[in-house]
């Protein structure tokens, strides 16, 4: 990392994987001792990843000391044409997450018609979950997901990668290390996210572009689950009309990539 760069945008190109492997390992021991220290972060999965991720983004705290331009970079994100980006890549990515569900979904009700005794993959006993590990589970993911996932995987494995191997090998190889964090249904999807936003950090040289469209991402995922509206649509009447929203979607999440990888092949050789 070269600390005597002042431009925002430049410093976050110059922090090393080294110093990010740093960085975690401190973050792991710093965490550790405070487990020690307050047992009950060892005692919620939750709460822990919360004090994880919190103290691993006073690590960025100290990188960005003394950079200039993140207010340049609030104000390019409140540009009219990134803001309809930022909703369009959402949504594209989102309707394409939802795909395979509501393919099996539309599996699960043939089987159903065919065989009476079929047992529906949505008849699962209900569980109470504590409603503090509810608000605790959605601060991680709206708050510090996106705010850590897009510093480490765009900011850092990006970027560095891209000087040694080149732009598309560094997307996707950076793009499958952020996949294999997801649990496996939605690797596929996980790893298109990961593209897109590649080329939009690419395209916009500000961090905060997608930032915002994981944090929009994750803001619906998180209210879809915890209101239950994600079995809803999977499920007859609403099925048939959300596929085929899905598969609409899934094509133009297909051509965004297609033309992105078009201006990038131009614009990079």
């Amino acid at each position: 990392m070269d600390r005597s760069v002042t431009d925002f945008n430049v410093r976050l190109r110059t922090i090393g994987i080294k110093e990010l492997i740093i960085g975690i390992i401190l973050t792991v021991i710093i965490s550790g001792v405070l487990m020690g220290i307050f047992p009950e972060i060892s005692e919620s999965d939750e709460l822990f990843f919360i004090v994880f991720l919190l103290i691993g983004m006073l690590f960025f705290v100290w990188a960005f000391k003394g950079t200039q331009g993140l207010d340049r970079n609030i104000e390019n994100l409140f540009e009219n044409k990134n803001q309809k980006e930022i909703i369009y890549v959402f949504a594209i990515n989102i309707l394409f997450a939802f795909l395979f569900t509501f393919l099996i979904s539309s599996l699960d009700i043939l089987m159903g018609l065919a065989d009476p005794t079929w047992i529906s993959i949505w008849e699962v006993d209900t569980v109470n979950i504590d409603s503090s590990v509810v608000i605790l589970d959605a601060i991680g993911a709206i708050i510090f997901a996106p705010i850590m996932e897009e510093l480490i995987f765009r900011g850092i494995l990006f970027n560095r990668m891209k000087i040694r191997i080149g732009i598309i090998p560094a997307m996707i190889i950076s793009s499958f290390i952020f996949a294999i964090g997801h649990e496996f249904g939605g690797m596929t999807s996980a790893f298109l996210f990961g593209i897109c936003m590649c080329m939009l950090y690419l395209k916009t040289d500000n961090i905060l572009i997608p930032m915002s469209v994981h944090f929009i991402n994750n803001v619906v995922a998180t209210i879809l689950n915890i209101s239950g509206l994600d079995v809803a649509i999977s499920q007859l009447p609403w099925l048939i009309p959300c596929l085929i929203v899905s598969i609409i979607g899934t094509v133009y999440l297909v051509k965004y990539i297609i033309k992105e990888y078009k201006v990038i092949k131009t614009q990079y050789g």
